[in-house]
């Protein structure tokens, strides 16, 4: 049984509520506004509900008991507009209240809400049943409320400042919640000493859910993960699984101030949330884990995945008009996560830390437990800093895409003089007739005379303008967007690129940098304004990188190109290419561990590894054949940090026996982590039977509904699991649509299985399909999906044949 009170607040954006219970609609399609107070009174209502099997609202969780056994408990995930789901009330983000919450739930039970428990009874009905009342919430919106029937055990501490953390595992597994607690502790005051403002809660929950649709939910209080992204066992979790679940508990942490305390005024400013957490988390794990160099992976990460998608034509400006439930769940994106990130980041190092930290404690304190507006934070940083905020802001959030901004250079009176110009960059090269995006734009520019600081930083606000650079001599390299802080690529002329290369053989260049000048190369390549073969001889001159994220980039394109090449003759060699580029990096690394060596080590030796079995080399699947015998029959277990690398290659090189061997491994984890790493590799199979059977599998008991797209998406990765990934697809249409029709897991599935095509003719039957199939919440994924297959076929058109007689020159003379 469910009971709650709900006192109903109306804030509006300027700080200021007013308390109603008769409401007055806007006009459609704005949300709904209540600006008069018409009285007071009570409205009880009855009602009754179903524990659904959606991951949305109030649904029901299947998890594995002490005994083995199979149960069900039960957990809320009310963003974006399911709290309606479990209860009559007006599910928008501006209509706030408090919530008084009642439980009736079994004695044997764990019962959580968003708040301390305030009394605890047995039930007058039942004596096996109690009551469990919680303390009054704050003011807060109706997503954020949430509520946890099951079975678990916790772990716990207090901060510096006092309050109560716990985080709920499994029963048994307590000691898998250790390191999420302790990054917990960190984060807290962290974020208390940023903001300048206390957590406003007595206590925190951090809870692993088994069914979970999302990563993480911020509920304000009693925040929910999938176990994935909560637990680490300290002997088989690797390095990346302890990185990504510090990442997501400082997301979901920062949220509790940023979107919880303040809360966008509606879904348009649902960034604002999103972007803005996905910018802090990383400053908060840099404080947390220096050692992570997580900036570097900031560049590759989170600015690569925006600049791709942004450079779409159906791509979306960050604030986007949302009109119907449907809407939202399209927005939670890449746009609305990396890209608000990335802009977030280029303002926070154009007005300083400083007066950024002022302004966000002035945009806090004024609209907490209220709403607010994107230029509401754009005003209080201008207030800040003096600098003009709005104004420079508004060309990111309002308008789609990014520019390139392209400079070349000439030779005064020994000044270096750059000559810079923007314009808008498309994935095809092709500007829009009659396009008028226009940017302002910070730039820094640093050179080879002091590569750690800018020589020179200029605020872009026309088309173009002209730099003088004073003490630069001929030869010298110049760089733009010092540190990839600034949210555009960048086009040098041939002789600028040429001079940057020694400065990457030698890694002179500092990390960022180097990452920031690889993937504009092979973001203007994919766009036919380069030549794909000249960005592949640049390549090569990482020959001596040592850097993990850099690693991670190239392999990221690399890879691209490859399933590209996979429907040309010339794939066999490009892996020779690749061997010869990620042979000297794997032989440094090796494969064990030597003593006291960094996280970021263990991540570049799964990486490289992974990508040399990938391409086939035969000491490597040697080794991984070696080692996987070895921990299946138990002699020796796999390292944490090896398992993907060598789950993968004996899988990509395996045959029926090994399969087995893999299925009765996923059989006998009793931790998700391993069981998702081993399902999400399965794909790597190249026989057409075993193809088959993992895309069976993945949808069978066995198999979480949350991790089933993962499992199919996994055999996409060959020519022939492309193809039958998409027909299984289109079979099973129906039952994937009545599990997914909601939320981001459709499109990511249909995201995953169609835009690596390279034909015109898959484009039109991914078209036709959806045409007679629609899926309101994937219609945007669906177009850029089509326009990334119409962008690969282009890419065939114009330099497979060139790069295929690179590839033949250079290995075959």
């Amino acid at each position: 049984m469910l009971h709650i009170n709900r006192t109903v607040q109306m804030n509006s954006s300027r700080g200021k509520s007013l308390t109603t219970k008769k409401m007055k609609q806007s006009k459609f399609p704005s949300h709904l506004n209540l600006r008069q107070v018409v009285g007071e009174g009570t409205l009880h209502i009855e009602f009754t509900g179903e524990l659904n099997d959606k991951m949305r609202g109030f649904y029901r969780n299947k998890y594995t008991g002490p005994d083995g056994e199979e149960r069900y408990g039960a957990v809320t995930q009310f963003e974006a507009t399911d709290a309606r789901r479990a209860f009559p009330c007006y599910d928008e983000p501006a209509v706030k209240a408090t919530f008084d919450v009642t439980l009736v739930v079994p004695k044997n039970r764990v019962a959580l809400s968003n708040m301390p428990v305030k009394s605890e009874s047995t039930d007058e009905t039942n004596e096996n049943w109690k009551v469990v009342k919680y303390e009054r919430s704050p003011i807060m919106s109706t997503y954020l409320l949430a509520f946890i029937v099951g079975e678990y055990d916790y772990v716990e501490a207090r901060d510096a400042d006092g309050v109560l953390i716990r985080v709920y595992t499994p029963v048994g597994k307590k000691e898998q919640g250790q390191f999420a607690l302790d990054v917990s502790v960190k984060t807290l005051p962290f974020y208390k000493n940023y903001f300048q403002i206390a957590y406003p809660l007595p206590k925190i929950d951090l809870v692993a859910i088994a069914d979970f649709s999302s990563g993480a939910m911020e509920n304000w209080g009693l925040v929910t993960y999938r176990e994935t992204a909560l637990l680490v066992d300290p002997e088989i979790s690797s390095a990346k699984c302890k990185q990504w679940v510090a990442m997501v508990v400082g997301h979901e942490l920062a949220h509790q101030w940023f979107g919880n305390l303040v809360t966008m005024e509606w879904w348009t400013h649902l960034w604002l949330n999103e972007g803005f957490a996905s910018w802090i988390e990383y400053l908060c794990v840099d404080y947390c884990f220096p050692e992570y160099d997580i900036w570097t992976q900031f560049v590759n990460q989170t600015l690569g995945s925006a600049l791709e998608l942004d450079a779409l034509h159906n791509s979306h400006p960050i604030e986007v008009p949302v009109c119907h439930p449907s809407e939202i769940d399209e927005i939670f994106d890449a746009i609305s996560y990396s890209k608000g990130a990335a802009v977030i980041g280029m303002l926070h190092n154009y007005i300083g830390d400083a007066d950024f930290r002022k302004g966000m404690n002035h945009y806090l304190n004024k609209f907490k437990y209220c709403n607010a507006y994107t230029e509401d934070l754009w005003d209080a940083l201008e207030s800040a800093s003096g600098k003009p905020v709005r104004a420079v802001m508004t060309t990111w959030t309002k308008q789609m895409g990014f520019p390139v901004i392209k400079v070349t250079e000439s030779q005064e009176n020994n000044k270096r003089i750059l000559m810079i110009s923007q314009e808008k960059f498309c994935a095809n090269g092709k500007i829009p007739e009659g396009d008028k995006s226009h940017w302002i734009v910070p730039i820094s520019i640093c050179t080879s005379q002091n590569p750690d600081q800018p020589v020179q930083t200029i605020l872009l606000e026309s088309k173009s303008t002209k730099v003088t650079l004073n003490d630069v001599q001929p030869g010298d390299w110049v760089k733009l967007n010092y540190r990839s802080v600034g949210v555009y690529r960048v086009q040098y002329t041939s002789e600028m690129l040429q001079a940057l290369i020694p400065a990457v053989k030698d890694k002179s260049l500092p990390p960022r940098d180097r990452l920031g000048l690889l993937s504009d190369l092979f973001a203007l390549a994919r766009a036919g304004l380069l030549s794909s073969v000249d960005v592949l001889k640049m390549a090569e001159a990482f020959v001596n990188e040592d850097n993990f994220t850099v690693w991670s980039d190239l392999a990221l394109n690399l890879a691209l190109i490859a399933t590209m090449l996979q429907y040309t003759d010339s794939y066999e060699t490009y892996k020779v290419f690749g061997k010869a580029l990620f042979g000297p990096i794997a032989a440094k690394v090796g494969w064990d561990a030597l003593k006291g060596e960094g996280h970021l080590t263990a991540m570049l030796r799964d990486l490289v590894l992974t990508r040399m079995g990938r391409y086939g080399d035969e000491a490597t699947v040697a080794e991984a054949r070696k080692r996987f015998q070895a921990h299946c029959d138990g002699t020796m277990t796999l390292h944490a940090d090896l398992r993907s690398p060598v789950y993968g290659t004996v899988l990509a090189n395996g045959d029926e026996d090994t399969f087995n061997k893999m299925l009765k491994l996923y059989d006998e984890a009793n931790m998700q982590e391993e069981r998702v790493r081993i399902s999400r590799l399965l794909g790597a199979v190249k026989d057409e039977k075993l193809i088959k059977r993992v895309l069976e599998f993945a949808m069978s008991d066995k198999v979480r509904s949350q991790d089933t797209v993962f499992v199919i998406a996994g055999v996409t990765g060959s020519v022939k699991g492309r193809d039958m990934a998409w027909q299984f697809v289109k079979d099973q249409w129906k039952e994937l649509f009545r599990r997914y029709e909601t939320g981001f897991l459709l499109p990511r599935l249909i995201k995953s299985v169609t835009e690596h095509f390279v034909t015109e003719e898959k484009a039109k039957d991914i078209e036709s399909f959806f045409e007679s199939n629609p899926a309101p919440v994937a219609e945007r994924t669906i177009q850029q999906s089509i326009e990334n297959i119409r962008l690969n076929a282009s890419w065939m058109a114009r330099e497979a044949e060139a790069v295929g007689k690179f590839l033949k020159e250079k290995f075959n003379s």
